[in-house]
């Protein structure tokens, strides 16, 4: 995933709710309480850990029980430790007292809260990346130091692996051709991180990868569905049932549900989309736009999906009046920049969404050269009477600036051939009139046209115009 261009928008919950889910989830508020629960007899070692004579009194309060109790305990314990709940007031004592991060959960703000939840989140994820280390005992060398390379754990290796992952699983989760909020199976999500883009056909040595990936995701995503970051279905363990072999590869897609299912919740989307802002980016959130100028608008919009778009768009005009807004869209849609043509296809798209109120600003651009095309589109498609008919310049000028919007917002898509097509069928003479359009974008228009007709002949007759029309402009 490259941080050089935007990724898709996310739609985030408020942060009161989504304060609510962290404070709520099973790691934090055990954190809480038994930073709660610590008072002056509360003893420590030298890295900060309970001591082993104070875990069953910790799990107590905890209310916890059975065999994993005290590893439970010592879990929040050491998360209220990394988050500030508790610090430790003498090293040599080993006394700890309440972190001033600890009335940031019932008195601070809902960022605050978050903000508590992401250094839990961060400590996790760093477990996370830890190997089982039943072999430790036997990575240790004769001086003392743990022998990495025996362990098989490549430490940064392993980060940037699971950072990977959940940098795939955000992505599958805003872009608007991804699954959404439903969940994502797991040999998919492993295979997306393994298998090169341009294999079509895995080989048993990826396909290899691809299961004992899946196996460490499997432990990974167990330890990250407590801090609320997923919602985890687990590996079926009758898969594993023989630890010498790896599970093999699911035959269909009701099989597949066994191997692992995993989805971001709406505090994972948060917190993945933080990390993804805080290692540089661009990880834009529905609503970014919504008290900066039309100009930031159009031009922010310009990468995003429809569905996204819209949502943002609606969100800028609930907070201005129709007829401002109407006339602040227009003004920010003029230019013979490459970018214009999208930013008034963005336009176009904003002011559907705004009610006959704003026919006076659309009337007011009637004879722009530029903002004429459109304002008669809307005019004619809210009924108004009166509408001027619009000159055949006009109309090429507005067919070029819609073609080149749409290549600027899609590329070579299907709808844009199909708009191509028409084009060319409506109109015998199109080619002949379109490259004497005084319009930026005419030559590059053209050239795709001629690309995307399936039709030699007038594939042909594109590439003509589009010659025609750089020798007119001279370029």
């Amino acid at each position: 995933m490259s941080d050089s261009s935007p990724l898709p928008p996310v739609r985030l919950h408020p942060e009161a709710e989504l304060a609510r889910d962290a404070l709520s989830t099973p790691l934090l508020s055990r954190a809480a309480r038994i930073a709660r629960w610590a008072g002056p007899d509360t003893r420590v070692d030298a890295g900060g850990s309970l001591v082993d004579e104070q875990l069953p009194a910790a799990a107590e309060a905890l209310e916890l029980t059975g065999d994993d109790a005290a590893a439970d305990a010592a879990e929040a314990w050491r998360i209220a430790l990394d988050t500030g709940l508790v610090e430790i007031v003498d090293e040599e004592e080993g006394t700890v007292a309440p972190g001033a991060d600890l009335a940031l959960l019932t008195g601070g703000s809902p960022h605050d809260v978050l903000a508590v939840w992401l250094g839990a989140l961060e400590t996790v994820l760093a477990d996370a990346s830890v190997p089982d280390l039943d072999g430790l005992v036997e990575a240790v060398d004769r001086g003392g130091d743990i022998d990495l390379s025996a362990l098989g754990w490549d430490p940064e290796g392993e980060a940037e692996f699971l950072d990977g992952v959940l940098g795939n699983l955000y992505l599958m989760s805003v872009s608007e051709d991804g699954p959404g909020d439903a969940a994502v199976p797991l040999p998919a999500l492993a295979a997306s991180v393994i298998v090169p883009g341009d294999m079509t056909e895995p080989s048993n040595d990826v396909l290899e990868q691809v299961s004992d990936a899946m196996m460490r995701l499997d432990d990974q995503f167990r330890m990250l569905e407590p801090v609320g970051l997923v919602r985890y279905r687990p590996v079926d363990e009758a898969l594993m049932a023989d630890a010498d072999e790896e599970p093999a590869a699911p035959v269909d897609d009701t099989d597949v549900t066994r191997y692992g299912m995993v989805r971001l919740t709406p505090l994972g989307r948060y917190g993945l989309r933080a990390r993804l802002v805080e290692a540089g980016f661009e990880a834009p959130a529905v609503g970014d736009l919504a008290d900066k100028g039309a100009d930031a608008l159009l031009d922010g919009t310009s990468a995003f999906g429809p569905a996204a778009a819209q949502a943002e768009t609606e969100q800028w005009l609930a907070r201005r009046e129709p007829l401002v807004a109407a006339r602040e869209l227009l003004a920010a849609a003029r230019g013979s920049d490459a970018g214009a043509p999208l930013r008034r296809l963005r336009c176009q798209q904003a002011l559907s969404l705004v009610g006959g109120t704003a026919e006076p600003a659309l009337r007011e651009v009637l004879d722009d050269a530029e903002l004429g095309g459109l304002a008669r589109v809307w005019l004619t498609e809210h009924g108004a009477a009166d509408v001027p008919p619009p000159s055949e310049a006009m109309v090429f000028w507005l067919t070029v600036d819609t073609v080149a919007a749409q290549l600027a917002a899609e590329g070579n898509s299907e709808e844009l051939r199909a708009l191509v097509q028409g084009l060319a069928q409506q109109h015998g003479g199109f080619f002949e009139a379109a490259w004497r359009v005084d319009h930026p974008a005419t030559a590059d228009v053209l050239e795709a046209m001629g690309r995307l007709h399936p039709d030699k002949r007038i594939a042909k007759e594109a590439r003509k115009a589009a010659f025609k029309a750089r020798s007119q402009h001279g370029g």
